[in-house]
């Protein structure tokens, strides 16, 4: 029986692709890409001569019909830009009609931008809510926050580079100024991950270029900051370089997210 299948493909760096992902793209009938031109990269790379065809959010309705047809008699594996086709991608549509006709749905598993920006934040993992990218509109974005103001496990989104700033300063308004992992180009060669709160991020996030995710923490009381022996480490170590008492307290705080009264206290301690 014809089998649809969703490949992961990598975020950036190509060699993150699988060897079955490889396989399963080199032996299928049909490639269904959100992007033909960045998909046949991937596949000149390695060798696949298999044919492609456009599946985006801009013709999936009308391109809907010509895939289940072709799955009647064929293998079709459908990938997007990067990481796991469906999360935040076209494909969900697709899934479904193709489960209503009984055509076997097989998952790829691979690189993932969500996963890859949460086990790199330092932040809590154990729970978390995928907000997908936030809305264009500032109205929107705003009344989604507000519904995740009270989530206690770390709140992952999507955001492109000219509206980081404006969504860093909604997120900020509504959630307070709380812990966050900035991820920027995961993979790729100029790939930066901030670690702070938001007021930071701002801060050093002036001209954003790439593609974020950005890893917020939640609001439980877990996920406060605590004076850890390493903070206090830190402060020392500034002092004696001659780093002055603000400069270094303000730092900190930035990173941090704890409050520089706290922090001027373990300053007066090292005195």
């Amino acid at each position: 029986m014809p089998v649809l299948y969703l490949v992961a493909t990598p975020i950036g760096n190509l060699e993150d692709i699988s060897l079955r992902a490889l396989r399963t793209l080199g032996e299928v009938n049909l490639i269904a890409a959100e992007d033909t031109r960045r998909t046949k990269q991937l596949l000149i790379t390695y060798d696949i001569k298999t044919p492609l065809t456009s599946y985006h959010e801009h013709n999936k309705k009308a391109k809907l019909g010509y895939l289940l047809d072709r799955l009647a008699g064929e293998d079709v594996a459908l990938v997007s830009d990067a990481g796991m086709p469906g999360m935040s991608d076209p494909g969900y549509e697709l899934v479904v009609a193709a489960s209503e006709r009984g055509i076997p749905v097989v998952p790829v598993p691979g690189p993932s931008a969500v996963i890859t920006a949460l086990v790199v934040s330092g932040l809590p993992v154990q729970r978390f809510v995928y907000l997908g990218f936030l809305p264009r509109r500032a109205s929107n974005r705003l009344k989604l926050l507000e519904s995740v103001a009270g989530e206690c496990g770390s709140i992952v989104a999507l955001e492109s580079p000219h509206r980081l700033r404006a969504s860093l300063n909604d997120i900020r308004l509504v959630l307070g100024d709380r812990r966050i992992a900035v991820c920027r180009e995961l993979t790729k060669v100029y790939e930066e991950v901030f670690r702070g709160v938001i007021t930071g991020a701002i801060e050093h996030f002036t001209q954003p270029k790439g593609e974020f995710t950005l890893v917020i923490a939640g609001g439980g009381e877990k996920d406060k900051p605590q004076l850890t022996a390493e903070i206090e480490q830190r402060l020392s170590g500034m002092r004696q370089s001659g780093i002055r008492a603000r400069e270094a307290i303000a730092r900190i705080a930035s990173e941090t997210g704890l409050s520089r009264g706290e922090l001027y206290r373990a300053w007066l301690k090292l005195l």
